[in-house]
C-alpha cells in the first residue's frame, strides 16, 4: 500500500511553549513502504515537557531508522519481535526520564502513542492519554484506550463520557513514560486496509471535536491529497482553538490507498 501523510501542530491558546513532539518515517522495503508515526504529549515544568516527548520521539525513531529498517531489509520482521523491542524501549525511556527528574529535581514525563502500518497490518504502543483512531467512509472507531482517571471512573460506571469531558481530573494520568515507577504499554495490532485513514493526536484536539466531524473533514473521502489532509488538519485545529481548548494541539493523519 501507499500512502498520503499530514500533520498540524499548534501551542493552543493558554501555554507558552508547545511541548507535544510528533515524527513521521517513511521506507520503501523489499515487501512495501512502511510508515511509522508517533506522538508524545510531554508534561512538566518550563521546558520539561518538550524534553521529555523529544527524548521518547527520538528514541522510536532511532529504532525505526536501524532496527526496522535492518529487519525489513533482510526479511526478518515479525510483529511479537517489534513488540518487545516498543517495550524494552518504553521501559528504558522511563528509567532514563525518571532519574533526569531526581538529579534535576524536575517533574515531567510523556505520553507516546505510535503506529506502524507495514505489511497490510498495524502495529500500536500506547501509554497515557493521546489517541490513534481508524476512519473508514462511515466509522470513526478510537484504536487505543485512555490511561486515565476519568477513563477508569468511565469504565467502573461512575462517570458517564460526557461528564468525563468536564471532569476537572481529566488531565490526570494513571501511567506516562518518566513519571511512573513502573510502565506498562498497551499493544494493539491488526489488519490494514486500503481507504483508511488513522489519525494520532494529543488530547488536546479530541476533547472538542465530535466523531462526525473527524469523519467530515479527516476521513478517508476527505483525504483527496497532502494538501487537503494539511488544511483540513488547520481547520481542525481553529476549530479546537475557537471553542477554548487551552492544551496544547497536535495530529498526525494518514490515509492508505
Amino acid at each position: 500500500m501507499n500512502y498520503f501523510v499530514a500533520y498540524n501542530t499548534d501551542v493552543g491558546l493558554r501555554k507558552h511553549t508547545n511541548q507535544d513532539s510528533i515524527a513521521i518515517k517513511m521506507l520503501d522495503t523489499p515487501k512495501g513502504r512502511a510508515v511509522f508515526a508517533i506522538v508524545c504529549d510531554g508534561m512538566g515544568g518550563l521546558s520539561e515537557g518538550e524534553l521529555a516527548s523529544k527524548e521518547v520521539i527520538h528514541a522510536f525513531c532511532n529504532w525505526f531508522d536501524t532496527t526496522f529498517a535492518t529487519m525489513a531489509a533482510t526479511g526478518a520482521f515479525d510483529s511479537n519481535t517489534v513488540i518487545n523491542d516498543w517495550k524494552a524501549l518504553a521501559l528504558e525511556e522511563n528509567t532514563k526520564l525518571g532519574k533526569y527528574g531526581i538529579q534535576n529535581n524536575a517533574g515531567l514525563g510523556t505520553t507516546l502513542s505510535a503506529l506502524l502500518l507495514y505489511q497490510n497490518q498495524y502495529l500500536i504502543i500506547h501509554v497515557g492519554d493521546s489517541r490513534i483512531y481508524e476512519l473508514t467512509d462511515s466509522e470513526v472507531r478510537q484504536m487505543t484506550e485512555d490511561q486515565s482517571v476519568v477513563a477508569r471512573e468511565v469504565a467502573l460506571g461512575r462517570l458517564t463520557p460526557e461528564e468525563a469531558l468536564r471532569d476537572p481530573r481529566r488531565s490526570i494520568l494513571l501511567q506516562c513514560i518518566g513519571a511512573s515507577p513502573v510502565v506498562e504499554p498497551a499493544f494493539y495490532q491488526g489488519t490494514a486496509a486500503p481507504n483508511t485513514a488513522y489519525l494520532i493526536c494529543s488530547d488536546g484536539f479530541c476533547h472538542e471535536i465530535s466523531k462526525q466531524e473527524m469523519l467530515e473533514q479527516l476521513g478517508p473521502q476527505a483525504c483527496v491529497n497532502p494538501t487537503v489532509m494539511r488544511q483540513n488538519c488547520i481547520y481542525l485545529t481553529d476549530l479546537v482553538k475557537q471553542r477554548k481548548e487551552q492544551d496544547n494541539i497536535s495530529m498526525v493523519l494518514l490515509k492508505s490507498y
